[in-house]
């Protein structure tokens, strides 16, 4: 069917036996190697190479390019906002509403479930680690969650979600509470909730000093009926009205009802307004709620905050100071809006054994010829200090070794390094038609980055002014390369 429709659409003038081909065309000669996913890779620097017959390589540039490019953005840009939250806040991917489609939707998911930054949980190693997906310690890394179902299904990603505005609002006094009951967890005679949470608002009103009456009943009749229904798994969205004056007291009054049945609430949500002043006012309300109570976990509930979450709102809370402690991310997260599109390119660099330049005035954009081999190499305090390029047939650099070099940007003088440790960056994943490496599970791509991101150091991986890591040739890389330019001069 597929040869059919392109016999439909390619001029007619195309010969029959292209056609013959196309139904016999197979990836048998085919060999890619790539960097191992997870793994931080710098610009000018290829995390894919792919070798085969010409057409059949050509054929698979936009699949290649499709697959990896948002991929990488959206793990990029997971990894900016785990660096801003810090290790200690957990973050929620939220943003299937304003994905680029479903498909878009649930590689956002998974791939924000990858990227991430985190602390050490130790000093750098003097030598890097193997590049086989090692084991980590249990340190936070990319998202810890994914309001996406679907993703949660088929990629394993723990899923968490709360109450929307919309169920608040549909109700409007507690009559409309069905079912009502609810048995004690230790066992006993049915309890009905929304009454008891009735009688527990008042106390409550009195302790955070707010006149009953204008607490929402419609609000408060949404809690316990969600309460009712999942009552190990109430948590309370509070600003449908007022937070301070509704919101936290219905919240409270719920929480204290199931805590008296034995029940546990497990947190709130705030949607609106200032995100870092109004989680510390409910902290503190939280707070004289449970010492008055004498209910102590209700004085540290989890805080969950979301809103258009951007990397200058993450800033602002770390510069004010907050008691948040999950943050829904989706907009800025799913689209990228610092930097919408990767820019990725798939580039000829070979043919026939030939090395071939795509030349150009603009040294950024002039491709470098040859097939490759890419070293990392490491300092003595076990951070990667440059990435050097050499041609496959180049013998591998040792450590201690001092290499000649030229970095991009740099082109016209050498520089001297001395590494203490070198990793070839690439494997071979797929060879000659055969996949010939096991492919890494979610959670060992999610370690992975974690190892990665933990070994950069500090000046390259801050985001604010980043010292720039260089990527560097051989000598006689560059000389190809100076060869080739002067021959297509």
């Amino acid at each position: 069917a597929d040869v059919a429709y392109l016999r439909s659409v390619l001029p007619s003038t195309t010969e029959d036996a292209f056609f013959d081909y196309l139904a016999t065309l197979d990836a048998s000669e085919v060999t890619v190697s790539a960097a191992p996913e997870g793994s931080v890779v710098f610009a000018r620097v290829p995390f894919l190479q792919v070798k085969g017959p010409l057409l059949v390589v050509q054929l698979l540039e936009t699949t290649l390019l499709c697959l990896v490019s948002y991929a990488s953005l959206v793990a990029t840009n997971a990894a900016r906002f785990r660096f801003l939250a810090g290790p200690d806040v957990k973050l929620m991917e939220m943003g299937l509403r304003r994905a680029q489609g479903p498909d878009g939707a649930l590689s956002a998911s998974k791939y924000s479930y990858v990227g991430g930054e985190c602390r050490p949980a130790a000093p750098p190693p003097a030598a890097p680690r193997p590049c086989r997906y090692p084991r980590v310690p249990a340190v936070p890394v990319g998202f810890d969650y994914t309001s996406n179902v679907l993703a949660g299904k088929l990629y394993g990603i723990p899923v968490r979600g709360t109450v929307a505005h919309s169920f608040v609002m549909s109700f409007t006094s507690l009559e409309e509470v069905r079912p009502r009951e609810l048995s004690p967890l230790a066992g006993g005679e049915p309890v009905d909730l929304p009454a008891l949470a009735e009688r527990w608002l008042r106390r409550v009103c009195e302790v955070l000093r707010t006149p009953p009456e204008k607490a929402n009943r419609g609000e408060l009749a949404a809690f316990a009926s969600y309460a009712v229904t999942f009552p190990r798994d109430f948590q309370g969205l509070l600003d449908t009205y007022c937070v301070r004056r509704s919101g936290l007291p219905n919240f409270c009054a719920v929480a204290l009802a199931l805590h008296q049945l034995g029940y546990r609430a497990v947190g709130v949500r705030l949607d609106s307004g200032d995100l870092a002043r109004q989680s510390k006012e409910v902290r503190r309300m939280l707070r004289a709620c449970g010492a008055h109570f004498q209910v102590p976990w209700l004085e540290t509930i989890p805080i969950a905050v979301s809103n258009d979450i951007s990397e200058q709102s993450l800033e602002e809370f770390n510069r004010e100071g907050s008691e948040i402690d999950m943050i829904g991310v989706g907009t800025n997260l799913v689209t990228c809006p610092l930097q919408p599109s990767l820019g990725c390119v798939y580039k000829l660099v070979e043919v026939n054994g030939f090395p071939c330049l795509k030349l150009t005035e603009d040294e950024e954009k002039m491709t470098i010829p040859g097939t490759k081999t890419v070293y990392r190499l490491y300092d003595a305090a076990g951070h990667p200090f440059m990435d050097l390029m050499a041609l496959e047939e180049e013998p591998s650099p040792s450590a201690g070794q001092e290499l000649a070099v030229r970095v991009l940007g740099q082109l016209g003088e050498t520089s001297k390094v001395v590494p203490t440790a070198v990793e070839p960056l690439h494997r071979t994943y797929f060879r000659d038609g055969q996949l010939c490496e096991p492919l890494p599970s979610l959670s060992e791509v999610r370690n992975h980055a974690q190892v990665s991101l933990n070994l950069l150091s500090p000046s390259h991986r801050r985001l604010r002014d980043p010292e720039p890591y260089p990527v560097a040739m051989t000598e006689r890389l560059h000389g190809l390369l100076t060869e080739l330019r002067r021959a297509s001069q």
